[in-house]
């Protein structure tokens, strides 16, 4: 891809045989405070709730939009699935009716702009252009070369990608990270609430525990 994001590129071009599992471990620590953003844990967002998969703040075209750029965001490869996989759609959602609440007006306008700026220079909606075309629509929105925006176009971009990282590595509760997929991925064995000895061990990878910081009775749920 022509732009470049915390998880999928570095400043300079990768070498040979360079993955996007490398990079991940590079950046491991990064993510793992992206894992528990302290807002979202604050606020206890009202993620995985009994409305299962129905969106709750975003409308039907604006969630089909969202879906695509968070795609390309962090695209499944041979590596394994990606964020949208990880349902960070979900954990946007999600948010956006609680903790990022205030985010709600920047996605509607931004998501808006973004379509009608694919529309304008591919003649076709966003989702429904090809992988390359989505890319470089992103691209331009990225380098602030995209019309129609409130502000510059670089600023949604920022937003969403902060949101993707958020919601494909966060704590399943909130939404994202659908099957532990996100922390499978950097090889994040999951929350621990005592450090045992075999966790200590060098050069092990300690087992996954498949488990939500909330699966301990220590957090509390809060209302949801």
């Amino acid at each position: 891809m022509a732009y470049e994001f915390e998880l999928k590129k570095i400043s300079e071009p990768p070498q040979p045989g360079f993955s996007r599992r490398d990079l991940l471990k590079r950046l491991g620590v990064m993510v793992g405070m992206a894992a528990f953003p302290p807002v979202l844990l604050q606020t206890r967002t009202r993620a995985q709730t009994a409305a299962g998969e129905a969106f709750v703040s975003l409308t039907a075209p604006e969630a089909e939009t969202l879906r695509a750029i968070v795609a390309r965001l962090i695209p499944a490869d041979e590596n394994g699935p990606g964020a949208l996989e990880a349902r960070a759609d979900r954990y946007i959602d999600r948010a956006l009716s609680g903790a990022l609440k205030s985010q709600r007006p920047a996605y509607t306008l931004g998501l808006a702009a973004l379509n009608a700026y694919a529309q304008s220079s591919k003649r076709v909606p966003f989702a429904k252009l090809s992988l390359v075309d989505q890319d470089a629509v992103l691209t331009d929105v990225q380098q602030n070369r995209a019309t129609g925006f409130t502000g510059n176009s670089g600023q949604f971009f920022n937003l969403v990608r902060t949101h993707t990282i958020q919601g494909t590595f966060s704590d399943p509760f909130y939404g994202g990270n659908a099957n532990f997929i996100g922390w499978d991925l950097i090889g994040y064995p999951g929350a621990r609430v005592v450090v045992t000895a075999d966790l200590q061990r060098m050069n092990v990878k300690p087992a996954a525990s498949r488990k939500s910081a909330y699966d301990y009775g220590m957090f509390s749920k809060g209302e949801l």
